[in-house]
């Protein structure tokens, strides 16, 4: 908006206003001609001015009727009306800037001029010409300087209008092709080995009773991440849903029979765990609630790959103060079980998660094992 913009931010009304005043104090105080010296009905009118200014800066259209009316009674009364000039002019020039709609600054406009016109020009022996030209200052600079001001601000806001479109539509176009990739290849090999799996547990013949319950498993498991990947895929392709935390949250009740779900699933995988969970958890709001299961479920997720699966693990999930608290520990187990080909970004991915809501994750050996922690504070729930 440039600097004239910010000179006329409206945060700083306060501070334009008092320096107005001292301007109007230093030119009674200070006047070199003693013809000019300020009587007692001058100070009286310019202190008003002074006091009103500041105090109604925030309602311009009332501050230029009181400035209007206190350059009127400057007319009737006193020689030098001066601050008062002053005063009225800024008054207008605020409200030019300010006014949401441009009626509204036009009346404030034409309302000066005719008490200019009816106090300086009609009674004045001078041409026209002149006496419309005397109209500039008090009017046309004010207007004018208002509509530099209110057309840079507007200006700005339509550039950062076309910024944000602009950065919209990058989002969405990095959305698609996220949905793409997701769509074409990772539910592509999802559903394909939720299929060979699903064909598996039916044609081996008297198929072991523990090795079938692996491949149901295996199946539920592959079938769960298959809706997600689709619920997620809609959500990314849809523009009209909102870009945020809560999109994908997940109900406050059901957090607790989640994570029975997510330690369910590390038990089959082998793991033994231990889960201390505070019944308060089903009251928490739905993002702090979704970022507790994904957090749950990646930590133990890592305990199977890096622990192996005769590792002993606890969960700890409790509500303090509104804060929660989450904690996931083993003992190292018998070392990892085999790794899925690629690196990961599991620690990287719980950090970012935390930080979000405004916590910050801790994760680091704790003897022979391995231990991630963070208390996700209780005003996110406003804030996310």
């Amino acid at each position: 908006m440039g600097w004239l913009g910010r000179l006329f931010d409206k945060r700083d009304t306060w501070a334009r206003m008092i320096l107005l005043d001292l301007t109007g104090v230093s030119y009674l105080l200070f006047n070199p001609d003693e013809r000019y010296a300020p009587t007692v009905t001058q100070w009286v009118l310019a202190v008003l001015a002074f006091v009103l200014l500041p105090l109604l800066g925030r309602r311009p259209f009332a501050n230029l009727l009181v400035q209007t009316v206190l350059l009127v009674i400057a007319y009737v009364l006193i020689d030098d009306i001066t601050i008062n000039q002053v005063g009225s002019s800024w008054a207008l020039g605020e409200l030019v800037v300010w006014a949401g709609r441009t009626r509204t600054f036009v009346a404030g406009a034409a309302l000066l001029t005719v008490v200019h016109v009816a106090f300086d020009v009609l009674p004045g022996d001078e041409r026209l010409n002149d006496a419309i030209f005397s109209l500039v200052i008090p009017i046309g600079l004010p207007v004018l300087l208002g509509l530099v001001v209110r057309t840079s601000r507007e200006l700005s806001r339509q550039a950062e209008h076309r910024a944000a479109m602009e950065s919209r539509a990058a989002r969405a176009d990095e959305r698609s092709a996220i949905a793409r990739e997701l769509h074409d290849v990772v539910a592509h090999h999802v559903a394909s080995m939720v299929l060979r799996v699903g064909v598996a547990r039916h044609v081996i013949p008297d198929i072991d009773p523990r090795v079938g319950e692996v491949l149901d498993d295996v199946h539920g498991t592959g079938t769960t991440a298959l809706a997600d990947l689709r619920r997620l895929v809609a959500l990314l392709r849809d523009d009209g849903q909102v870009q945020d935390a809560t999109a994908t949250a997940i109900e406050p009740g059901s957090l607790p029979a989640a994570l029975g779900s997510a330690v369910d699933t590390a038990r089959r995988a082998g793991i033994t765990v231990e889960a201390d969970v505070d019944d308060a958890v089903g009251a928490i709001d739905s993002v702090r609630g979704l970022a507790v299961l994904r957090l749950t479920q990646e930590a133990l997720t890592n305990v199977a790959k890096h622990a192996g699966p005769s590792a002993h693990a606890r969960l700890r999930v409790a509500v303090d103060a509104g804060d929660v608290i989450w904690e996931v520990s083993d003992d190292g187990g018998q070392g990892p079980g085999p790794k899925p080909p690629g690196g990961g970004h599991g620690l990287v991915g719980m950090r970012e998660r935390v930080e979000v809501l405004g916590g910050e994750l801790t994760a680091g050996a704790s003897g022979p094992g391995w231990r991630v922690a963070t208390v996700l504070p209780a005003h996110t729930e406003a804030t996310a």
